[in-house]
């Protein structure tokens, strides 16, 4: 369906809108997990091996849409940070495996509590029906353009 025309984009706000809450969802997790010494984007590298047993670098970058070259510095703070290992794969050893550390393990224990609070926070101002609307429209429109995660997510549910 189309929504848009070149004449009446100048006064679309929906790109703009989508990219803020993005960035101000980001903005307030990291507020959340100052505490705790790592980063919104740091959250979502761990969050993801945690819960979706994401472990490997190549599926990490394919879960944030982000390039070998950030993801791996990314897991260089991380490793740093004495949260992940790298592990020789046993399968190939060109391919890494990451592992939480007892500290990772530890921290990814309390992340569920950190992403909620935050998000809390941004869609605080929502009543229940409205949230369920939004995220009903959110997950129609990423489905609609085959954003693989989301079909991942409501395939499992």
């Amino acid at each position: 369906m189309q929504h848009f025309t070149p004449e009446n984009f100048q006064t679309c706000t929906i790109g703009m809108l989508l990219g803020r809450a993005a960035l101000v969802k980001d903005r307030i997790l990291d507020t959340h997990l100052q505490q705790y010494g790592v980063t919104a984007a740091q959250f979502k590298v761990l969050i993801i091996n945690a819960q979706y047993g994401v472990d490997t670098p190549a599926e990490l970058c394919r879960y944030l849409e982000l390039d070998s070259g950030s993801m791996t510095r990314m897991l260089d703070r991380l490793v740093q940070k004495d949260l992940i290992a790298r592990r020789p794969c046993e399968d190939d050893r060109r391919q890494v495996r990451l592992q939480l550390t007892e500290e990772g393990q530890k921290l990814a224990d309390q992340l569920p509590h950190v992403g909620a609070a935050a998000m809390n926070e941004v869609v605080g101002g929502l009543e229940p029906d409205e949230l369920a609307t939004l995220e009903k429209i959110l997950t129609k429109m990423l489905l609609a353009v085959g954003d693989s995660l989301t079909a991942m997510r409501v395939g499992a549910q």
